[in-house]
Order: structure tokens, then sequence, then C-alpha cells
């Protein structure tokens, strides 16, 4: 308001000087020439109301419009035209050079030697600055115009782009556009600069990049061209949604792009502000003026203003100011001038230009509607600003000027601009590429039969539904196009080309691309991606080993039939044959009665019984509680010890082997188990980022991986997935494995029991939805895809396609499982049966001996057998006593059957004694001697 209130005190001021001026002299003539190219244009009605305007708002200056159309080119004339009007009437206090570059160069000169003012609105590629000129530009400096240009088109983030321009000389204009060299850290991929010729068919340098990747383009041309240029590259399906274009005319908001009808992007940049208030007081009175002069067919509409009648309005404005005030100080009055005589001149030119550069338009307030003016020292616009617009009307997005070169100002938030794309996008239909491979793609079967599916009811998969979830968090349209080809992407050095879904991405077929697609930094040199939706690494795919039928006597494998039977040869013989030592040898023969010191026999505790217990007890490595004495017999217990231990150990040993080669099915345990070996081939998906990895890998286990996979014959590279996991089945023997991405070797051994995942990770990586360079929507596809994961639907997704809506039936928890470290009862039944053998035989051999020791004592004590077997049971079931008699106690009732029983007994005595040979291996000689177990003979 303070401002308001000074410029009205100023105005007061003037007015009622130039009303005492008025009262003591008249207004100075004050004539101004402008001259154009056509009778009635924008930039002559705003010259001519502008002059109008100051006339009438101050009584000091006459100021005269003295408008001319002059032929375009046409050098001569216009100046002789020029030179006519500075030496007729009160001659010329100022010139508003032509828009022709070289008429304007002319005139220029022509007022430098005069020293009259030169004021010029346009771009001049060509035009020579310098110090104390009368000459000055309201047109932005063109080095620092360019300068935003580029900025602007730096942050448009375009990682590559072609550039068009109409020519040479318009050129100039974009050199920072073409020095750009990075963003963000990432080296621009290209910048490719294409002529657009002289027009109007603009086919052939569009054509150019119709089969090429690119779809961001900066557009340099004419303002009057910018619909042809639009219009050809629509009829080239180059103005599909996911273009982008920047167009560098700062008069393109004139152009109507809607007659395009395209949701292409198009940016354009303008230094004017149509939507501001002063704009639109100063239109109003362009409009009142050509009412009042009968002009009609001059487009005065808010958006058709153009930049040079905009820029007309503050130069005549701010020239008619500067005299104004200027000549309080010292008295301004043009002078009659002669072009062929320059020693002439008009003194005051270089004052007012002088007063003009140092005072500018600094205020946003100021009658300026292009904003704050400043110039330097040699007449060049400094201050100005770059507006950003999406599209080219009333949609600002930001701004840019000199005093902060380094940065656009956005004017919408970044939810605002969201907003902006998201109602753009949902307008269409997005285009999904794709490819036929199950979880993440398959054909879907009809619920009925001779039900007919089309368009996206004909699929269905992981890919679908996350898709579907994401259109919907979106809130778009989306249509799957499936590939036939099934490859997702290989770049072929040869070709220098791109195939399967990222040849889709780069020829625009396709917005989006999702499948099992794996991010690479190839890729991603070329596409996009989006968030990783899964994360994963490559492993190996392998058979399991076949199921053996359980063996309950494996403990035997370790030794051969043969082995076993001369063990048990051996064992019985050595047995005989130690018999026989201990017999011959004279130490093993002992005194019974330590305290008889001359006893009449010596006995020998080695019997038969006694060597097979000393034997049995070595090989079984449990000792014996009898030690030969004889230097003979304890060399030979000696030797069979010593056989014992290298049979026991070596069977032990034998044993652990064999039982753990049961447990352990597979040789293959790791990536380096395989490079380890040649018998094994293994091999991946032909095409696929699995093989990339190992052809680039610069890890040496992998490159020698990688050359055993190039050598091998025939080929171990598949076409799919599904082709490698049918050769791991099929191929005998396990001599196949693959390498295959994480993610789908799961969802394989989820029914195909038959098949394991061997080892960790090779790698880390990650599968994300591929779409174009720079695309506008990435940011909201990430967003999109984050609320999924964090909400845990898509690992629901994962769930459904992984394990619920399979047509082949889960394998068994257990199959999922690794080979188990302990030891099963069908790994060592044989062992139980032996023992359990063993135990009943050893039952059997009691109860034969208890009844053999009842039959002796019925003998010995005269009794009834049965009487014999009634006493020894009872006594042999009362277990709580540990001490038995000699003689078992016998009921009275029965000592009337002991006569008998001698005389049995008597004869048994004597039939087992007469039995005796040399050897006297007469057992029982005394069996009816109590106690009397073991060989004794005289002592001679």
């Amino acid at each position: 308001m303070k401002i308001v209130y000074q410029n009205v005190i100023w105005l007061v001021l003037f007015a009622a000087y130039n009303y005492i001026s008025l009262a003591q002299d008249p207004p100075i003539e004050f004539d101004i020439a402008a001259f154009f190219h056509e009778e009635n244009s924008q930039a002559r009605v705003a010259f001519e109301t502008a002059i109008t305007k100051m006339s009438t708002m101050q009584q000091t200056f006459s100021f005269n419009a003295r408008s001319h159309v002059i032929p375009e080119g046409d050098t001569f004339a216009s100046n002789n035209l020029l030179c006519n009007l500075m030496a007729s009437g009160n001659g010329l206090g100022g010139v508003i050079c032509p828009g022709g570059p070289k008429v304007a160069a002319i005139m220029e000169s022509t007022c430098r030697n005069l020293e009259i003012p030169a004021v010029d609105i346009n771009w001049r590629p060509s035009a020579s600055f310098m110090n104390e000129s009368v000459a000055i530009n309201f047109y932005p400096y063109p080095k620092l115009l360019f300068q935003g240009l580029g900025v602007i088109a730096k942050n448009l983030q375009w990682r590559s782009m072609v550039i068009f321009y109409e020519n040479t000389e318009n050129l100039i204009a974009l050199q920072d556009v073409l020095k750009i060299q990075n963003y963000d850290g990432t080296k621009y991929n290209s910048i490719i600069v294409k002529e657009l010729g002289p027009g109007p068919d603009y086919r052939s340098a569009l054509k150019q990049i119709q089969n090429k990747s690119e779809h961001r383009i900066v557009v340099d041309c004419k303002t009057e061209h910018i619909i042809d240029i639009l219009s050809q590259a629509k009829e080239l399906k180059l103005l599909e949604p996911h273009f982008s274009y920047f167009l560098t005319s700062l008069d393109a908001h004139t152009v109507d792009l809607s007659v395009l009808d395209t949701y292409a992007n198009i940016t354009t940049v303008r230094i004017i502000n149509p939507e501001s208030e002063h704009f639109q007081y100063v239109l109003s009175r362009w409009k009142q003026y050509a009412d009042g002069h009968g002009i009609t067919d001059v487009d005065l509409d808010q958006y058709s203003i153009k930049t040079e009648t905009a820029l007309m309005h503050d130069a005549v404005d701010m020239f008619t100011r500067a005299v104004r005030d200027l000549n309080v100080r010292k008295r301004i009055e043009p002078t009659v001038l002669d072009c062929q005589n320059s020693s002439v001149k008009w003194e005051r030119g270089f004052d007012i230009v002088a007063f003009m550069m140092e005072r500018g338009y600094e205020s946003e307030t100021s009658s300026s509607i292009t904003g704050p003016i400043r110039f330097d020292s040699m007449g060049r616009r400094l201050n100005f600003t770059i507006y950003v617009v999406d599209g080219n009307r009333d949609d600002l997005i930001a701004k840019w000027n000199p005093d902060d070169p380094k940065v656009v100002q956005f004017l919408k938030s970044e939810e605002d601009r969201n907003k902006a794309l998201e109602k753009k996008w949902s307008q269409g239909t997005v285009i999904v590429a794709s490819i036929i491979g199950p979880p993440y793609l398959r054909v879907k079967k009809p619920a009925e039969d001779g039900q007919v599916l089309e368009g996206d009811d004909r699929y269905e998969g992981f890919s679908m539904d996350l898709i579907r979830a994401l259109a919907h968090e979106l809130g778009i349209k989306f249509r799957f196009e499936v590939l036939e080809s099934g490859a997702r992407g290989v770049y072929d050095k040869k070709t220098k080309s791109w195939n399967g879904l990222i040849r889709e991405i780069l020829d625009r077929r396709a917005d989006l691309a999702i499948c099992d697609l794996t991010i690479t930094p190839e890729r991603r040199e070329v596409v996009d991606f989006s968030t990783p939706f899964m994360r994963l690494g490559i492993s190996i795919l392998y058979k399991k080993a076949d199921a053996k039928a359980a063996d309950m006597y494996a403990f035997l494998d370790p030794f051969s039939l043969d082995l076993w039977v001369y063990s048990a040869t051996l064992f019985l013989a050595i047995t005989v044959v130690f018999y026989f030592v201990t017999r011959l040898s004279p130490d093993d023969w002992e005194n019974p009665h330590p305290c008889d010191e001359e006893p009449e026999e010596l006995e020998n505790i080695w019997d038969l019984k006694n060597c097979l217990w000393l034997t049995l007890g070595s090989i079984m490595n449990q000792g014996c509680d009898l030690i030969p004495k004889g230097i003979s017999s304890r060399m030979a217990a000696a030797m069979w010890w010593f056989f014992a231990i290298i049979v026991t150990n070596s069977y032990m040993a034998n044993l652990a082997a064999f039982l753990t080669n049961e447990r352990s099915q597979g040789s293959i345990n790791s990536a380096e188990d395989l490079a380890k070996q040649t018998k094994i081939k293994y091999g991946t998906m032909d095409g696929g980022s699995t093989q990339i990895f190992f052809r680039d890998s610069n890890y040496s286990l992998y490159q020698r991986m990688w050359t055993s996979m190039e050598q091998s014959k025939p080929t171990v590279f598949e076409k799919s997935n599904d082709d490698g996991v049918a050769r791991v089945q099929n191929t005998k023997n396990r001599l196949f494995a693959f390498l295959m991405e994480s993610a789908t070797l799961e969802y394989q051994i989820q029914t195909k029991c038959d098949l394991k995942q061997v080892g960790n990770w090779l790698d880390s990586k990650s599968y994300g939805i591929a779409m174009p360079l720079d695309f506008p929507h990435r940011s909201r596809i990430n967003e999109a895809l984050l609320k999924l994961q964090e909400n845990g639907k898509i690992n629901e997704l994962k769930d459904i396609w992984w394990k619920k809506k399979r047509d082949s039936p889960l394998c068994p928890k257990s199959s999922d499982e690794g080979p188990s470290n302990k030891l099963a009862l069908q790994n060592v039944g044989g062992v139980f049966l032996v023992l359990g053998v063993g135990i009943g035989l050893a039952y059997l051999v009691a109860i034969f001996e208890f009844l053999w020791n009842v039959r002796n004592v019925s003998v010995e004590e005269h009794i009834s057998f049965k009487e014999a077997l009634k006493v020894e049971l009872l006594f042999a079931l009362n277990i709580w006593v540990t001490k038995k008699r000699v003689k078992p106690q016998i009921s009275e009732s029965s000592s009337s059957s002991q006569s008998s029983g001698g005389e049995s007994r008597s004869m048994a005595h004597s039939i087992l004694h007469g039995a005796g040979s040399f050897l006297r291996l007469d057992v029982l000689s005394k069996a009816g001697t109590p106690g009397s177990r073991h060989t004794s003979r005289p002592i001679d």
C-alpha cells in the first residue's frame, strides 16, 4: 500500500507540474517511430495504446505514434523511410526497431550514428552490444534466456532426448540444453540432434526417430509451425500418451494445442503471465483502443498475446516515462537530423538510454507486464521470469529467473502435480506387456464348456493380480498384451538392439512390462524399473536321489559274505586250536588247592566253553576274566587279539561310512561342488538374466562355470525355465543341474517332489515392473507398490499362486526337508533282530540247562522228575531269595524213591566214567562230587 500511495503522490505532483507548465508553455511534440510488417497487428495496437495513454497522463509532452508498415527484408527502403522521418517535422525522439534482423540492424546502425535511442524488442542472433550505446533491448539477454532453458530441461529429468531445430541460427538457443551432462549422478544416455528442414512437410525428419526408443523430444521452431509439426508427429504415432515434448518458443502459449486431441505431455515456456491482474488491465485497454479505432482483425484473446506485444508495451511505457522524468532535470526536445550528415547528433539520446538503464523496473507492481526490468551497461535485459507451463495455457507449474540461476521454483506442490498426472493418466488405457509363464501369467481355463473368454479374462496369474491391485490403487484402466516370443529382453551386440519385453517398451507398444523380469544394469540403461516387488537370487535345481528300500541287515554290508564266513570259521578254528595249546602248555595246569603244597592232581580251566568265551570276548572288544598263563597260550591269545582289533575297527569304520552314504543322498551341495567336477552338467535359460550373470561375472568361480557351460556339447542352455526343469527330471543318473532364479525354483519344487534346491543364493536380485525412461507416473507406481508390500498384499498373492492355485497337489512337508542326520530304525533294524534272536536263543539254552539240572537233582536226590521240577521251579520264581542250598529240601513223602534213584545214579556214573579218552575229556568224571567243574590230572 505504501508503494501505491507513493505512486499516487508522484502522479499528483506531476499533474500539478504539467498544469503549471501548460499555463506557461505548449507541450513538446515528441515523435516515436515504430515499424511493422503488417497493417494491423497486436504489437501496433500495444504501441499506439501506450503512446496514447502517456500523452493523456501528462501535459509536458505530446507523444506522437509514427506507425509505418515496411516490407520484410527490404533494408534499403526501410532505412530511407527512417531517414525521411528524422529529417521531417520535429524529428524523431526514439525508434522501435522492427522484427526482421537485417532491417533492425540497419536501423540501429543509423540511430547509433545520429544518437537517436533505438529500442529493440526481439532476439537478434547476430546483434552486437557495446558500452555507451543508444541501443537498448527489452528482449531477455539471450545468454541468460538460454541458460534458463537449459536448467528447465535439466529439471525435466530426461536421461535421453531428441532435439529438433528449424534452422542452424536458432540452434544457438539450445546451447545450454546440449551441455547437459547428468542429473542425480546419472549420465545421459544420448542427446540426438535433428534438423526439421524448411517444411511444411516435416515427416522425413520425424521418421528418423520413429523406430528409436526416444520419446522425450525438444522442439525449437517458429510458433506458427508448432501445430504442423505436432500434427505430423501424431500421424507417425509420435504423440502417444507416453511421449513428452518441450517447446522452447516463448509464444507457444498462443497455439491451441487442444486441436491435437492428445494425452502426450507437452511443456511450454513464456515470460508473461496472462493470469495476472495487471496483464488483464492492460489487455482491456488494448481491446478498448482497438474497438475505438475499428480494428477488428487483431486477436486480443488472453492467451493469444505474443511476447513481442507485451515487450512493445513495456518498452514504450518505460521509454516515455524516462523522457518525462528526465525532462525535469533538463529540457528534452527532438531535433531534425540528416542521415547524410553524421556530425550533427541529438545530444539527449545517450541521456535517455542511460537513464533507462539506471532506473529500470525493479518492482513487481510496476507498469511492466513482463515483470521487473533491469539492464546492464550494454543495454541487455538482465531481469525476467520464465514461466513453465504444463500444456500451453493456465496450468502454471514452475518459474525460473536469473537471480537464482540453478534453481527452478515449483509453483505446485508435489501432491498437486501428482493429482494432475493422475487425472491425465486415468483418461487413457495403460498397455501392459507380459509373457506366458506360470505362476506369473497363464492361460485361464473356462469355467464352463463352450465359454469363450475375451480380453484380459483370457489370462490369470500373479502378474495379472498385481497389476489389478495397482490399477485399483492408482485409479487407472489397463490392458494386457502377451508377447508370443516369450523373450524377456536381451541385447544383441551384433544388431545393437533389444528383443522381448524390453523391445516393447522401447518401441512404445507398451507402457509397462511385468513378469519374472529381473532388474539388471544393462536393462536400466534403456528402461526404468519400479520398486522391486520380489527379491530373489540364483539357485541350483537338482534331482533328489531315488529312495532305496530299507535294509534291516545293512550292518552286514561292511564285510562281504566271504569275509563273514572266513571270520566265523576262523573263530571256531582258533577256539579249538587254543583249547589244544592250553592242554599242551604245562603252565596252564594249576594246583586247585593253593594251601596244599603237594597236591595229588593239577587242574586246567581251559575247557572248550572257556576257550569259546575268550575268543568271543576278544573279538567283541569286551575281554575275558580268564587269562592264559603259558607262553604258548599267551602267544596264541595275543595273535588272536591283534587280529580281532584290526577286524573289529575295520568293521566299525566301514559301518559308519555305509550308514553315512545311505543318509547322504546328494553329491552336489553348492556351486563349488558343481565347478569342481565334470560329470554332472549344468546350464541356464538362454537369454535370461541368469545367463548374463555368469557371462559378465568377474568372480573366478563363476567364470569357470560359464566356460564349462559354453563349451558343453550338447548345449546346456534351454529355451525356457520349464524346459530346464524337464531336463533335470528326465536326465538319467542325476547328471544335470539347472541354475535358475529362486522364486521360480520355489514354484517348481512345490509340486515336483523329485526336485530340490541345492545350496544358497549365488547372488541377490529383484523383479520389477519395466517402464519407459523418465516415465512420469513412476513415483506413483512405486508408492502403490510400497503400500501393497506394507499391507501384505504381495505376499498374499505369492502364497495364492505358489501354493493354493496349483493344478497338481503340493508335496508333503517331509519332502521339502533335507536329509536327516539321525539313524532310523530301518538303518539298524537288523541289529535289533540279532539281539532278539540271541536273547531268545540264550533263553532256550537257559531252559535246557534248567531242565537238565532238574534231571540231575531228581537223580541225585532219588526223587521223581516232576517233584524235582516243582521244587526247582518254585525256587526260581522266588525272586527275593539270592542263596541256594547245595541239596534241595525234599519232603518225606519222596524218601521211598531214594533207593531206586541211587541205583540209577550209580549206573549213570559208571557209564560216564568209562567214556574217558587218553586226553581225559571226562568233564563229568566227578559228577557225583558237588562243585567239581574243571579237568584235573594226577601228579606222578
